[in-house]
This record gives C-alpha cells, sequence and structure tokens, in this order.
C-alpha cells in the first residue's frame, strides 16, 4: 500500500477521497487503533498526507489484483536438475604472484626491505638505503623490465 501511494503521489494528493482495497484486513483497524507503535506511528504519518479509505476485500474475491499479481510471464521457472550440465569451465592461470616472487629475489632494494623486515632493528635500519627510508608510507614494486606487459 505504501509503495503504491508513493508511486502515484502526484495524482492522489489533493485529489478527492479515494478508497484503497486491500486483502490485509488488520489496516482497516490498525489505522483507527489508539495504542500504536513507533514504527506504526511513522507508517501514519505518511498515510495522513492521503485523503483514503481502507476497505478489506478478501484475496479470493479480489481477482485483478491475483491476475496482476500471478501473471504466468513473471513466474519463476524451475530447473530440471537432470537438464542442467557444464558448458565451460574455466580455470584461471595467472603467473603473477610468481613474477612477483622472483621479480623480489632479484631485487637489491627489496633484499634489503625484506632482511629489515625479517628481523628489525636499529643496526639493520642504519644498513636501509636512504631511499627506502624516504618512502615508508609507499608500497615498493619492484623494477623489473618484464612486469606488468605479458598482458595478462
Amino acid at each position: 500500500m505504501k509503495y503504491a501511494l508513493a508511486k502515484f503521489r502526484v495524482y492522489l494528493l489533493g485529489s478527492g477521497p479515494f478508497v484503497v482495497y486491500t486483502d490485509h484486513a488488520s489496516l482497516r483497524t490498525t489505522i483507527k487503533s489508539p495504542h500504536i507503535s513507533q514504527r506504526m506511528a511513522g507508517w501514519l504519518s505518511f498515510f495522513a498526507e492521503y485523503n483514503f479509505q481502507v476497505e478489506y476485500k478478501p484475496g479470493r474475491l479480489n481477482v485483478v489484483a491475483d491476475a496482476l499479481s500471478r501473471r504466468h510471464d513473471y513466474a519463476v521457472h524451475k530447473a530440471d536438475a537432470n537438464a542442467i550440465g557444464v558448458v565451460w569451465t574455466s580455470t584461471p592461470s595467472s603467473s603473477l604472484l610468481d613474477d612477483v616472487r622472483s621479480a623480489y629475489a632479484n631485487d637489491v632494494d627489496a633484499k634489503q626491505l625484506l632482511n629489515y623486515f625479517a628481523a628489525p632493528s636499529d643496526k639493520s635500519r642504519q644498513k636501509l638505503a636512504k631511499h627506502l627510508l624516504e618512502a615508508q608510507d609507499q608500497l615498493r614494486v619492484s623494477r623489473c623490465p618484464d612486469f606488468g606487459t605479458s598482458g595478462s
């Protein structure tokens, strides 16, 4: 009901009184009930903008609503378990991690950093090159000529 009121707000606000037919019987009494929760109070403040009356119509008698909500072309089709088969399988074969490992193994700066991080101390920190100390908040990427040019 809230969705419909919000959707057609431009047409309904300021119009004469209109009737909302619902198969939710408790909506008739809830709107007029003196004992409501905070959540319901929020809903009622939204509904107060509109001039409407709620009429209960059992679902079996509300053929129009059933026709719209039970359209066959909107039905969820369940797949037959026997009809499902494998169409395609793919296994990623990225050698990126191997490329990074070999680049770090051959990089002088990376070796210095890895040695420092393996056993951090003031003595090992003094052995680090100056440009490595200045870039403390940056990610160090190895200088490898083939790195990132493979296209994969």
